[in-house]
């Protein structure tokens, strides 16, 4: 029987290249390639550029295709696999947060990307916090939706506790089709009906590759909470969070805007759960939108 998310993909892929976006594949170093969705035109100096970072689950395209809709006119719009997801891979051992930023970084220099805001949920976000600490001259602003600036004990602890598990590991990569329903009813506000077989290709297709190594990315997450430490940012910075969040929730939002000084602007959807972009895309793309416009001006910088 064939999987409804393949059949999905292709029409996807298409439409994406439509919108003015192309995959391209970016090697780093032998044994290290990041996937890439980047923008089709030759020269793309006059657009701010806008990179997309997908949370623990699904790959870049999936996870953001309403927004590239919504804006591959306007920006040039970079859309990544984080390593060990869609098809992005690398042969080395390391699995830490400022690996993938690492290879973010090198990746868009790659495609001569200069100058970047960084819109990040969830694992994304991590990732995209790391970034704006390790390369500060790359990123210039940032997006963070549904995150924390790091995964600390305390965070898990209160995190599991809300949504019922007794790790990350069992909520993000499961095994059984009552898994993926469970991980999706717990990222949604209010979750459509959606048929079995549909959540059993969900799982072939999303669940299936590079277990081991998202287990070690999950392992590598975790934080002490006596070795975390704020960084002191420069960019600015603005959450965009659904209000009805669970994994992340509002003291979370508190605690991060405290992190932060008050220097974030935050800008909250209501009835939206942890992936806002994908269960209210009208209303993520309209407030993302109107935080670009304060940004950029005629697509130039402010």
């Amino acid at each position: 029987m064939v999987n409804t998310l393949s059949l999905y993909k292709p029409l996807l892929q298409g439409l994406m290249k439509l919108a003015g976006v192309r995959p391209r594949a970016v090697e780093i170093e032998p044994g290290t390639v990041i996937h890439f969705w980047v923008p089709s035109e030759t020269t793309t100096t006059n657009k701010p550029a806008v990179v997309f970072l997908h949370g623990f689950g699904c790959d870049g395209i999936l996870t953001w295709q309403f927004q590239v809709l919504a804006l591959a006119k306007k920006y040039a719009v970079y859309v990544p696999d984080l390593l060990f997801f869609g098809d992005s891979i690398t042969d080395k051992t390391e699995r830490s947060p400022a690996f993938q930023a690492e290879c973010m970084a090198k990746s868009l220099r790659k495609l001569r990307v200069e100058k970047c805001t960084v819109v990040g949920l969830s694992y994304g976000g991590i990732v995209g916090f790391k970034m704006a600490e390790m390369f500060p001259n790359l990123v210039d602003s940032m997006v963070i939706t549904c995150s924390v600036m790091a995964l600390t004990e305390s965070i898990t602890c209160a995190g599991l506790q809300r949504i019922g598990f007794s790790s990350w590991a069992h909520y993000l990569i499961p095994e059984t089709v009552e898994g993926v329903k469970k991980l999706l009813d717990v990222a949604f506000y209010k979750l459509p009906w959606i048929p079995d077989f549909v959540y059993r290709d969900i799982l072939e297709a999303l669940y299936f590759n590079h277990k081991k190594e998202r287990h070690e990315l999950l392992e590598a997450l975790i934080v002490k909470d006596k070795d975390f430490t704020v960084p002191r940012f420069t960019q600015r910075i603005y959450i965009l969070w659904g209000g009805d969040d669970i994994i992340f929730d509002k003291e979370e939002v508190r605690n991060l805007k405290e992190l932060l000084e008050g220097k974030a602007t935050e800008h909250c959807i209501e009835r939206a759960g942890h992936l806002v972009e994908l269960e209210c895309p009208l209303a993520y793309n309209r407030t993302l939108k109107q935080i670009l416009a304060s940004l950029y001006e005629d697509g130039k910088e402010k």
